[in-house]
C-alpha cells in the first residue's frame, strides 16, 4: 500500500530544513491560517499543543497525512510569541536575560483516516546576563523577526546561552526524535 502524501502544516523553512536532516521531504508545504491568540489563563505548554492541533486539523485534506508543530517560549506562566517590533523583541531579551525560560514544540500528525497522534516536548534554557550593547546587537540585526521569543538559537543568540537541557532541534521550532518516532509509528517513515 502507497504511503500517504506528507503535507507540512507550517510555513517555518526552519521546520523544512529539519525534516530534510532526517531525510523526511514533505510532498508539499502547507500553511494553516489559525488564530494564535493565547485563551485566557492558558499557559506555554498547552498553548502550544493547541496551536499544533489545530493547525493540523485546519490544513487537512482527503487522502493527506498532515504533520503540523507549534513552538512556544515560557518564562513561568508568560508567553513569549513573536515579537511584534524592535521594541518588543529588545523587552523578550531584556526579560531573558540572566535567566532560565522553557521552549515547549507541540506536534501534530493527524493520519488519512483521522486519528492524531501528538507530542510535546519541553527544553530549558538559561541566557547569560545580557548587556543592553549585546541585546540591542542582536535586535539590530534582525534575527528575532518571526521568531517565538525574540531569538534564533540556530544564529548568533547561541552564543548567549550558557545552559540547555533538552532537545536542540525543539528549541530550533521540531523536535526530531519526536517527529520520527510519530512517523515510524503510522509505518510513514521506515525505521
Amino acid at each position: 500500500m502507497p504511503r500517504p502524501p506528507l503535507i507540512l502544516a507550517s510555513a517555518s523553512p526552519r521546520r523544512l530544513e529539519l525534516l530534510a536532516r532526517i531525510g523526511v521531504i514533505p510532498d508539499a508545504v502547507r500553511a494553516a491560517d489559525i488564530d494564535e491568540t493565547p485563551g485566557k489563563a492558558e499557559l506555554p505548554r498547552q498553548l502550544a499543543q493547541r496551536l499544533a492541533t489545530q493547525k493540523a486539523h485546519a490544513a487537512t485534506q482527503p487522502g493527506e497525512m498532515i504533520l503540523a508543530a507549534d513552538t512556544v517560549v515560557g518564562v513561568g506562566r508568560r508567553i513569549l510569541g513573536k515579537p511584534r517590533d524592535a521594541v518588543q523583541a529588545q523587552a523578550f531579551l531584556e526579560l531573558l536575560s540572566g535567566r532560565r525560560h522553557r521552549v515547549y514544540t507541540g506536534v501534530a500528525l493527524l493520519t488519512p483516516d483521522g486519528k492524531l497522534r501528538t507530542r510535546l516536548v519541553e527544553s530549558i534554557l538559561a541566557f547569560q546576563r545580557l548587556t543592553a550593547q549585546q541585546i540591542a546587537a542582536y535586535v539590530d540585526s534582525g534575527e528575532w523577526q518571526g521568531k517565538a521569543g525574540g531569538y534564533a538559537i540556530q544564529g548568533q543568540a547561541e552564543m548567549f546561552c550558557r545552559f540547555m537541557s533538552g532537545s536542540w532541534s525543539n528549541i530550533v521550532g521540531l523536535p526530531l526524535f519526536e517527529t520520527a518516532q510519530l512517523l515510524r509509528g503510522v509505518g510513514w517513515l521506515k525505521p
